[in-house]
């Protein structure tokens, strides 16, 4: 495994995360079964554990917090996020002041944990001004229940305001931020979101690495039952013709590797040093050894070029 530093901060985590998105808690309800997939992924050098109160409305991190509580804590890298509504409460969602000060300690509680590694902020919020989430963010610091704060899917003028505002008021700044990000959805990070996190040392952590499992060739024959996409409408009506044979055309790219086309998807991302770790998700520990495979794949400038024939930058 390879480790990367999260933007200018000092702290460094695998190039290769795993997340509890639709899995932990969701698609996975079997504690033995998260626990064998999390062990392999900290066995395989994965530092980074990636989640979310709204993940299965807070049984994720319960699931992946007692699966992370047998590893030494100083050796584990744990997030999680806030924004999406928990409750019918009209003050329980969004990024003001009382929703962060009372959801930390929620998911401090499901996690098991004295203090989150980054707490990201899950969307960016319109009702609530900017500042104010900054300075709750740095008050979270220091009160030692954050280490680093973050952003997820947050434009590059949003990311750019906030840093701006930590360096005038002398506040702790926004260090990282979680996109999106693969072959199929590239126009968001390379044009907006990645020149303003070089202009402010803000690290990416990107999700989503094969596109709900599109890019692996899952879907090349059709949609297999109990699959993502066999429970997911919106997913179904992206597995166009054009998409389904831009993927088979990556398998040739892949075979010459000698890795998989989710390897090679995972790699393409990993190619940018501003990424300082991809996510993933997994449903089996094997999914797991394949994933961090990617991490020790270098890609040459002309299978760069190959790769982004297919999928160019569009939009």
């Amino acid at each position: 495994m390879k480790y990367r530093r999260l933007g200018n901060a000092g702290m460094k985590v695998s190039a290769v995360a795993l997340g509890g998105w639709t899995t932990f808690g969701d698609s996975i309800q079997d504690q033995d079964l998260a626990k064998r997939i999390i062990t392999t992924a900290y066995e395989s050098g994965i530092n980074f554990f990636d989640i979310a109160d709204a993940y299965a409305g807070g049984k994720s991190e319960e699931m992946m917090g007692r699966a992370l509580s047998t590893f030494p804590r100083h050796t584990l890298v744990i997030s999680s996020k806030l924004f999406w509504p928990m409750s019918d409460d009209v003050n329980d969602r969004g990024l003001s002041r009382k929703h962060i000060m009372e959801s930390i300690d929620k998911s401090l509680k499901r996690i098991g944990t004295d203090y989150l590694d980054v707490y990201f902020c899950h969307r960016y919020d319109p009702d609530t001004p900017v500042e104010e989430v900054v300075r709750a963010m740095d008050d979270l610091i220091h009160q030692g229940k954050v280490l680093y704060w973050g952003t997820s899917e947050w434009t590059g003028a949003q990311i750019a305001d906030a840093a701006g505002i930590a360096a005038r008021e002398h506040l702790y700044a926004n260090r990282v931020d979680q996109p999106g990000y693969n072959l199929m959805r590239r126009a968001h990070v390379e044009r907006d979101v990645l020149p303003a996190a070089k202009r402010h040392g803000v690290g990416l952590t990107t999700f989503s690495p094969l596109a709900s499992g599109v890019l692996t060739g899952k879907y090349e024959e059709g949609v297999p039952e109990g699959s993502r996409a066999g429970r997911n409408e919106a997913l179904r009506n992206r597995l166009t013709d054009k998409t389904v044979e831009k993927v088979r055309e990556l398998k040739p790219i892949a075979d010459e590797l000698g890795i998989s086309r989710g390897e090679l998807a995972i790699a393409w991302i990993l190619r940018l040093p501003e990424i300082a770790s991809v996510i993933t998700g997994a449903t089996k520990p094997e999914q797991v050894l394949s994933n961090v495979k990617a991490a020790d794949v270098t890609l040459e400038a002309e299978t760069v070029e190959k790769i982004e024939s297919i999928f160019p930058l569009e939009g």
